[in-house]
């Protein structure tokens, strides 16, 4: 089984989903021994945000590319295989200004490639990322989960289950710290209910990866 771990946010230390995924990451394996770990921190390793040179190979053109479209399509190529190649993907998302990083959105624009993570037919869009888990780790200052008025200004969670349903993966599962900037009582209590999320995702039920190859 393979795990892709990857961080976003840019607090490095004192950041709550990073520290959240370093959790679910260890309690996964420790659940499925033998599971092989691949770690991308887009901060460190963070992709260049989409632009025409990085589009070029998509619009079917691959003669005459410039230096800089093969070294974005070369960048492209690495962070969708990675993907692609993983089972279980461990997504760090923290809330910023009511979405999620720059860095996290510049790597779902690289993956989200036509006939690679997904394609469009006569019946419309069809994901092409099936029998992957994806949990994401999110982390919030405040609480948004538990009001109407909260959920409509959140754009975090949300777009990050659209997206991945776009690609084909419906096992995705949220790992939520919320109100840790709402003092040490609201920290605590929203880091033991995200510990609570890990062991019931790690416990609940088999990666879909394995249940497509044990159907």
């Amino acid at each position: 089984m393979q795990v892709l771990h990857i961080d976003s946010a840019i607090t490095g230390a004192a950041s709550v989903s990073r520290q959240l995924t370093a959790q679910t990451v260890a309690a996964w394996v420790a659940a499925h021994p033998g599971a092989q770990v691949q770690y991308l921190d887009l901060v460190a390793e963070a992709p260049g945000h989409f632009t025409m040179d990085a589009m070029a190979p998509r619009t079917g053109q691959t003669e005459a590319l410039s230096d800089a479209q093969r070294h974005e399509n070369a960048v492209s190529e690495r962070l969708v295989s990675q993907f692609l190649a993983a089972d279980v993907v461990v997504v760090g998302a923290p809330f910023y200004n009511f979405g999620i990083p720059s860095q996290l959105k510049a790597w779902i624009d690289r993956i989200a490639q036509p006939g690679r993570t997904f394609r469009y037919t006569a019946n419309g869009p069809e994901g092409l990322a099936r029998g992957k888990t994806v949990i994401v780790a999110s982390s919030r200052g405040g609480v948004y989960s538990t009001s109407e008025g909260g959920r409509a200004l959140e754009h975090q969670e949300s777009y990050l289950q659209t997206v991945f349903g776009f690609f084909g993966i419906t096992d995705v599962r949220f790992v939520r710290a919320e109100g840790v900037a709402m003092g040490p009582d609201a920290r605590a209590k929203a880091l033991a209910s995200a510990e609570a999320d890990i062991q019931a995702h790690v416990s609940a039920s088999t990666p879909a990866a394995a249940v497509a190859e044990a159907a």
